[in-house]
């Protein structure tokens, strides 16, 4: 997400999702109903305070990534990927497996 666009459009998603009109965003965030307005056009540049503001009370927090881990992020890419590295825990397991079927063969 990377334009004032894109911004505006996921809060009014956001909002329509919510059920939350403009009056009680504008009420709940402390702006002045034309800064929201500006702000949901998608058109103007805005403080980052009144950023904050709005996505707080939009349950949505900013999370800065590198460019490169972006792709998923934006994807909505919700479901954990296997671990790059191995948890001591899981070591454990499959030396145990490794042995039952030194055992076993």
């Amino acid at each position: 997400m990377n334009t004032h666009q894109a911004v505006a459009d996921l809060f009014k998603k956001t909002m329509k999702r919510l059920h939350m009109p403009q009056n009680q965003l504008v009420r709940d965030a402390g702006l002045a109903p034309r800064t929201l307005q500006l702000m949901l056009s998608g058109e103007h540049d805005f403080k980052l305070s009144s950023f904050f503001a709005v996505a707080d009370r939009l349950g949505l927090e900013m999370v800065l990534v590198p460019k490169e881990a972006a792709a998923a992020v934006q994807s909505g890419q919700t479901q954990a990927t296997e671990p790059v590295v191995m948890t001591q825990v899981q070591a454990a397991l499959n030396a145990l497996t490794d042995k039952r079927a030194e055992r076993a063969g």
